[in-house]
């Protein structure tokens, strides 16, 4: 019998936080981590944490805790370190030459995850050009991601100078065919959203496994991918809704997550103006996770850094069912608290959106009185 299953990578976690940072929060980002490692399918043999004043500029970490890495590397016969921070190009050359073994850092595991996630062209072809643009000035001789487009060589030990230049040139040329490519796909996408005004638009963000989808899928009532994992919605899936008679558009975009790589916020640009053009934001927050406070500012950062701050926003606290009582803030301003998975809160949360709607839709139409609304 010859095995064709591909075995999952062993790997270990490595997280770097300033003196300052309690443990309380180092463990969260290790959490978070580990999470995002699985879903790459990279088993976790170990986690190391360092609190510095400032991450070693050749190998991010101190000496003495290289040491300490490569001796479990070697003991645990590990395939890939992950770091939970952007590392320079010269970092991940010195750590692969210290470890001999592949070197992901927190973006490079996000554009996998998403490479992996996407499924419609316009996706998929964001997120190879935010890889291609992210991978370009951090190519190594140890190991590198273009087997496809290199034509299945061996991507390990050996490889010299003149192979990564080859490699540089097809990240080029790459980067050039997917920006023509992705430009046609956003005149298209433009066409469809000017194609779909006049109707009011709701659009559901939030934290990565907040459970937008799960909310999704009960208001739209259709089939709509939903699974207890990070970034299980990658493309921006709109759907026609009409409740008591009261039509509008509701579009579940790409969950965010903290440190999001800026190359990928540039090419889903295009994705995220359902968020920008929308006239309602659903805000949904999982309000059992401990961190949620800090996910809620991680959202508003990154609305505010694409132009979305301003517009009209509802707070969806969910998973309310897996907490013991309501915290203060889950009550101020316009909010409202359910649980997608039970339908706990959904009859008020449907209430609130309709009068919402009635007020985009009397600002549309002034004029327009339809018996049906109102």
């Amino acid at each position: 019998m010859i095995e064709t299953a591909k075995k999952n990578e062993r790997g270990i976690l490595v997280a770097v936080g300033s003196k300052s940072e309690s443990d309380e929060r180092m463990q969260e980002m290790m959490d978070e981590l580990e999470f995002l490692s699985q879903t790459l399918k990279i088993d976790i043999q170990g986690k190391f944490t360092q609190k510095l004043e400032y991450p070693d500029p050749k190998t991010f970490v101190g000496k003495g805790k290289l040491e300490e890495i490569k001796t479990v590397c070697t003991a645990e016969k590990i395939d890939v370190v992950v770091f939970d921070d952007d590392l320079s190009p010269s970092q991940i050359r010195n750590l692969e030459k210290d470890l001999k073994i592949k070197i992901y850092d927190r973006s490079l595991l996000i554009l996998d995850i998403f490479l992996k996630r996407a499924k419609t062209a316009q996706a998929k072809t964001q997120v190879e050009l935010a890889r291609f643009q992210y991978l370009l000035p951090r190519l190594t001789r140890m190991w590198t991601h273009l087997e496809r487009q290199r034509g299945g060589t061996g991507t390990r030990g050996g490889a010299g100078e003149k192979e990564i230049e080859t490699d540089r040139r097809i990240i080029r040329d790459q980067i050039n065919v997917l920006k023509k490519k992705l430009g046609k796909i956003e005149k298209q996408s433009n066409t469809q959203r000017k194609s779909r005004s006049g109707i009011v638009r709701v659009a559901l963000v939030g934290y990565t496994n907040a459970g937008k989808s799960t909310l999704m899928r009960l208001l739209s009532k259709e089939k709509v991918y939903a699974k207890d994992e990070l970034f299980a919605t990658v493309d921006s899936t709109v759907r026609k809704v009409v409740l008591e008679s009261l039509p509008f558009l509701l579009s579940d975009t790409v969950g965010f997550i903290r440190k999001l790589p800026h190359s990928l916020i540039e090419s889903f640009k295009s994705t995220l103006a359902e968020v920008h053009e929308a006239d309602i934001l659903l805000h949904v927050i999982d309000a059992s996770n401990p961190s949620h406070e800090d996910h809620i500012k991680v959202v508003e950062e990154t609305l505010s850094e694409i132009g979305a701050n301003n517009i009209t926003t509802i707070k969806v606290f969910n998973k309310i069912d897996q907490i013991e009582e309501l915290e203060n803030h889950m009550s101020k301003g316009n909010s409202i608290q359910i649980s997608a998975k039970k339908g706990e809160g959904l009859p008020e949360l449907r209430k609130l959106l309709i009068q919402e709607v009635k007020k985009v839709h009397m600002k549309i139409y002034p004029n327009y009185m339809h018996p049906e609304i109102y």
